[in-house]
């Protein structure tokens, strides 16, 4: 197939036959061949809803006739649908204004639109782009996309990840092993009080979410090119709002000031700091189950995982804690992709953050792995770990922390010679204790019941 010449401000451009798209896409096309990345699917969805109701509120307020207005409302919608994802072929790293994706959704929503309306003429930057810049439309997809990943994918994944937590902490709530502090023995805590941790990491991480979506929410569609609104209508950025917030679900209102919502990236900062909070926390859990599991004979092997797939081409029989690690190399990119946004926030310079696509792609791709990665955990690890009930007690027997019990009885020097000797002879706590007979019997086993040192306890 051919190519056809489409024309803009600056010339001729051969575009592909086909395409839906027009000069200025071709010519980003052509300017940007760099990573084969283009935008992601989420993006161009709110992309096309905000086009779609931008057409239907310029009609309503007497600046676009019904026809074309009905005819770029139904194109856009079809562009918010992904039918016409093959049309956007522009590379993320591009005009950090977004310039070239949002002219790519203009040009592609008017070639369909005239496709469906062969009568009519429709203008990408005249009718499709009415009351519109860049400038506010590009940071407003981008709030909305990464609104509706957060509100519909990564909180429901993550309050699923944290009550099956809880229900394992409630489950381990009696077993009692060691605990570990500088990865060496420390005093006796339950299996469930190490899991209550890992759920209450998860349910801040919801918590900070749910503080910042306020800010996230905040729309800069109605500050046109430099935030004063120039070329849009009064009415026309509160209406399209509102209509996205009904469609969404979500309580989107304009920004209270246009110039902050399109000179910096503050949110979208506070958006990437969360996502590499929870990938933090995710990475605790996943860190703790690693080791945990360990072994199983040979290492700490106090709780068991589930065995999804073989550990090795080599050795028979392996089975590794493969979901974990999965979750902790998720882990390492929502870290980097926090980088990239933080360094692309730091970018703005007055009237314009000129990263806008980076920090889109970066913030989406974290959402997304995030959100699947929690889901992935919960189903394939969380949910079907097992306690190795009698580990855990044969390794607090064990442990020399056992003598931390006896201090406020002994005196620290005296506890410290028990656990010593403890450690050189390879004998429990308990029976060189007994063996110096540091204390009466009856006490010695009150003192050293595990179950005695799992929270503060009033006398001595």
């Amino acid at each position: 197939m051919g190519d056809r010449i489409e024309r803009d401000t600056l010339g001729e451009m051969r575009v592909p036959e086909d395409a839906l798209y027009g000069a200025q896409t071709a010519r980003a096309v052509e300017n940007f061949p760099i990573s084969g990345i283009t935008m992601p699917r989420a993006f161009l969805e709110a992309l096309g809803w905000i086009k779609h109701e931008a057409a239907q509120v310029n009609a309503a307020l007497g600046r676009l006739d019904a026809a074309r207005a009905g005819a770029i409302a139904q194109a856009a919608a079809e562009v918010a649908e992904g039918k016409w994802d093959a049309h956007f072929p522009v590379d993320v790293f591009q005009t950090g204004s977004g310039t070239s994706t949002n002219m790519n959704a203009n040009e592609v929503i008017a070639h369909r639109a005239m496709q469906l309306a062969p009568d009519l003429s429709v203008h990408p930057n005249d009718h499709v782009n009415m009351g519109q810049s860049s400038n506010d439309v590009i940071p407003t997809a981008l709030h909305v996309s990464c609104a509706r990943l957060l509100h519909a994918g990564l909180l429901p994944a993550l309050r699923a990840l944290a009550a099956a937590l809880e229900d394992k902490a409630a489950e381990w709530a009696d077993i009692v092993k060691v605990g570990r502090t500088h990865l060496m023995d420390a005093t006796p805590v339950t299996l469930g009080q190490e899991a209550s941790g890992w759920a209450q990491q998860v349910r801040d991480a919801i918590a900070r979410f749910e503080a910042l979506m306020p800010r996230l929410t905040r729309l800069a569609l109605g500050g046109t090119a430099v935030g004063t609104g120039i070329n849009t209508h009064p009415e026309f950025a509160p209406r399209v709002i509102a209509r996205l917030a009904e469609r969404y679900r979500l309580p989107f209102v304009e920004a209270p000031n246009h110039f902050a919502a399109q000179g910096a990236a503050d949110a979208a900062v506070e958006l990437g700091a969360a996502l590499r909070g929870a990938a933090l926390a995710l990475l605790k859990v996943a860190n703790d189950i690693r080791l945990l599991n360990s072994g199983p004979r040979c290492g700490i092997g106090e709780i068991a995982v589930p065995a999804v797939q073989p550990g090795s081409s080599i050795m028979p029989g392996k089975v590794n804690p493969v979901i974990a690690e999965a979750v902790a190399q998720v882990a390492a990119q929502v870290v980097g992709c926090d980088a990239a946004v933080a360094f692309g926030a730091g970018q703005a310079q007055l009237e314009l953050c000129t990263m806008q696509t980076v920090i889109a792609h970066n913030l989406l791709l974290a959402l997304g792995l995030l959100a699947r990665s929690a889901e992935v955990f919960r189903r394939r690890c969380i949910e079907g770990m097992q306690a190795r009930r009698e580990r855990c007690e044969e390794l607090v027997e064990w442990s020399m922390s056992m003598a931390t019990a006896l201090a406020p009885r002994i005196g620290y020097e005296k506890a410290a010679e028990v656990a010593k000797r403890a450690v050189a002879e390879g004998r429990t706590v308990r029976e060189v204790a007994r063996e110096m007979q540091v204390l009466p019997e009856e006490e010695l086993a009150r003192v050293l019941d595990p179950r005695a040192m799992l929270a503060p306890r009033k006398g001595p």
